[in-house]
């Protein structure tokens, strides 16, 4: 029976500590992994924009062997020029799995449900779950007691502060899934979803991860391991750009906030970052930042995804 990874949630505890270790080993080991897809064609269909996302996927499975296609909207105008059902179905004679970056949730999961061939969400409006997998080799690399020992974060604190979007819902999931302590921080009215919270609830009660959602930041980031932030304004959120500008004021990551957490935490950002709003110039260029690891590690970490989904060996 195919799998796909659509949400963080789709995937067991055990089955993401596999992934995380799975990365680490391409990390490291990468030539033993380079014809793991050879014969085998990937299509990447990004309704949204790109840097990280585009390139990590399109570098990744090269290295893996294997052949990508880059599909942008104006290339198939998905849902308009074609049924989603229809492309679906032509995708699946041709490809051997499907990566979707779009704004709806749904029709990623549309896809998933008339393919045959796996679906891996390179975002949505809902989760980010590529990048979730990414952080936390991240997260793992820095503050782990062990290095790369993914049991080793539990008693540690994850700290997000801004708009409980889609990267928060995937981080969330994600560490109380590993047992890791979270914290969101957000405007009234800006807290993650209610049914993305009961599911992080239901894997905290399981691996003993603490959960708060809180509206002030200093609590959020106090005696944190880990101090997160990302945009305030999102594509597709530009005519919300003033209120949100206003009702985020206290919520930047700067130098006097970075103190609460932890001396040895470290700071980091999905990217891009607009700088001078999220967060300052001092704390994304600083010694405790690890964006550039961050941003390297959607390569590794998305590489161990598709090569499982493919059935790589």
């Amino acid at each position: 029976m195919k799998k796909d990874f659509l949400s963080i949630n789709d995937w067991s505890p055990q089955e993401l500590k596999k992934i995380l270790d799975l990365s680490v080993r391409m990390k490291f080991h990468p030539e033993k992994y380079k014809n793991s897809l050879r014969g085998k064609s990937v299509a990447l269909i990004f309704e949204k924009q790109s840097l990280r996302t585009h390139v990590t996927f399109d570098v990744g499975v090269h290295q893996l062997g294997g052949h990508s296609v880059y599909l942008t909207q104006s290339d198939i105008n998905l849902g308009k020029r074609e049924s989603v059902y229809d492309v679906s179905k032509n995708l699946e004679r041709w490809m051997s799995a499907v990566v979707v970056r779009t704004y709806s949730h749904q029709l990623c999961v549309d896809m998933a449900r008339y393919m045959k061939i796996p679906v891996i969400n390179a975002l949505t409006d809902f989760e980010h779950p590529c990048q979730a997998v990414g952080d936390f080799l991240t997260v793992m690399e820095h503050i782990a007691r062990k290095r790369n020992s993914i049991d080793s974060l539990k008693n540690k604190k994850f700290a997000f502060v801004g708009d409980g979007n889609n990267v928060c819902h995937s981080l969330m999931l994600m560490a109380t899934k590993l047992g890791m302590g979270f914290s969101v921080a957000t405007p009234r009215g800006y807290e993650p979803k209610m049914d993305v919270v009961q599911l992080a609830r239901e894997a905290a009660a399981r691996t003993g991860a603490k959960l708060e959602i809180v509206n002030d930041p200093k609590t959020a980031v106090s005696n944190a391991d880990v101090v997160y932030t990302d945009v305030w304004v999102s594509m597709g959120q530009e005519n919300e750009k003033g209120k949100r500008l206003n009702e985020f004021q206290g919520y930047q990551v700067n130098g006097e906030l970075l103190k609460l957490a932890s001396k040895s935490a470290i700071f980091m950002h999905c990217l891009p970052a607009h700088r001078g709003e999220e967060v300052t110039d001092d704390v994304i260029d600083s010694k405790q930042s690890v964006v550039w690891d961050e941003s390297e590690n959607r390569l590794h970490s998305q590489k161990a995804i598709i090569y499982t989904l493919l059935g790589g060996q």
